[in-house]
């Protein structure tokens, strides 16, 4: 049985390939608008699994892999940037503090042992140097924010300005590997 990944990202590929970790992708299209009140905690859990379960339907012999990543800065998520200009803003309230990466992996559906229905969360403090505002004009304009939770790829031209990590740094590159190893081992699936 291989793993399958319900998602399109190719960084979320690649870290699993770096890792020697057999996997087919199968994208999910789910609704990830935030609800009223919700926690970034909440949020991100209940993306991830809405993922896995819209590929499990599908599929439902397999098991499958579905994550959400968030960006949080003093309880409010930093998300993908709607155009330019938001993800100037998210840059600016990102500048010169540390903020929480939170990534939200849940694997769903079947193994030779049984059924499997689990979320878990991985956390890692990320800490960015001031940026000017020519900085943040300069990574805009080379489009790498648009389509990155909280504005920025920590693997790509972002790297320049983060001084800090604490804990996985494949977490904030959108997969927390070592997680997904462990959720997967926990529940008997060779990955290799």
């Amino acid at each position: 049985m291989r793993l399958v990944l319900a998602s399109a990202s190719p960084r979320r590929a690649d870290l699993l390939r770096a890792a020697g970790i057999d996997f087919d992708v199968q994208p999910a299209d789910v609704d990830e608008s935030i609800r009223a009140g919700e926690v970034p905690e909440h949020y991100a859990c209940r993306v991830a699994f809405a993922k896995a379960r819209a590929v499990s339907e599908r599929i439902p012999d397999h098991l499958v892999l579905g994550a959400d990543t968030i960006v949080v800065v003093d309880g409010e998520i930093l998300g993908k940037p709607s155009n330019a200009n938001d993800a100037g803003r998210m840059l600016r309230i990102l500048s010169g503090r540390s903020h929480q990466v939170m990534t939200a992996v849940a694997l769903l559906g079947a193994t030779s042992s049984g059924s499997v229905d689990e979320t878990c969360m991985e956390t890692t403090t990320v800490e960015f140097a001031p940026l000017s505002e020519r900085q943040i004009a300069w990574y805009v304009a080379s489009g790498e924010p648009l389509d990155k939770a909280g504005a920025y790829a920590v693997q790509g031209l972002a790297s320049r300005f983060v001084t800090r990590v604490e804990g996985s740094y494949s977490n904030v590159v959108g997969l927390p590997i070592s997680l997904v190893y462990v959720m997967c081992k926990r529940v008997g699936m060779l990955l290799s």
